[in-house]
């Protein structure tokens, strides 16, 4: 018996990138929009770097998949920061499911440790760094970006951020 997602996931067929965390936060579950955290420079990030228009208001993230973006997190089933996620929800095999299906040109996570968990499950190995990844999961390119958490902020660097965007700008080989 599977619970329904804590906020469900946006995607479609055709996206440039889709945006992968670890879980909902616990204030995004109140609200129902993701990444609206007290501090989280998500949708800032997303609008400084123009993958968002500068008037993109986060309540309308369904509307994402026109930008050619989409959302969604290696954790359905629970909220809140990444030391409260127990390992038994994380559903890496149920990433890999969509991201095959969907078949995005980027899956971008956004922080380590949804990125870390999914590379042991993939069995891929080497250190991870962010940045755009050498391994593929089918045509699909793989980034790690720092974490947009307002709790993250000593980790915090635009750069990896900037480098998605050309990547994103990037025409398909």
């Amino acid at each position: 018996m599977g619970r329904r997602p804590v906020i469900a996931d946006v995607l479609a067929p055709g996206l440039t990138t889709v945006f992968c965390g670890s879980a909902v936060g616990a204030a995004a579950a109140k609200t129902g929009v993701p990444y609206s955290g007290p501090g989280n420079k998500f949708w800032p990030t997303l609008k400084l770097i123009g993958l968002v228009p500068p008037d993109f208001d986060p309540r309308g993230y369904l509307e994402l998949p026109a930008l050619g973006l989409g959302l969604t997190d290696l954790n359905k089933r629970e909220s809140g920061a990444d030391h409260e996620l127990s390992e038994e929800a994380d559903d890496p095999r149920g990433l890999r499911r969509k991201i095959l299906r969907y078949a995005p040109r980027i899956v971008a996570f956004t922080a380590k440790r949804p990125a870390k968990v999914f590379f042991a499950a993939e069995g891929w190995d080497g250190d991870l760094e962010y940045g755009l990844q050498p391994e593929r999961l089918g045509p699909t390119q793989v980034v790690v970006l720092t974490s947009p958490s307002g709790r993250a902020g000593a980790f915090w660097d635009l750069a990896p951020w900037r480098a998605l965007m050309e990547l994103h700008r990037r025409e398909p080989r």
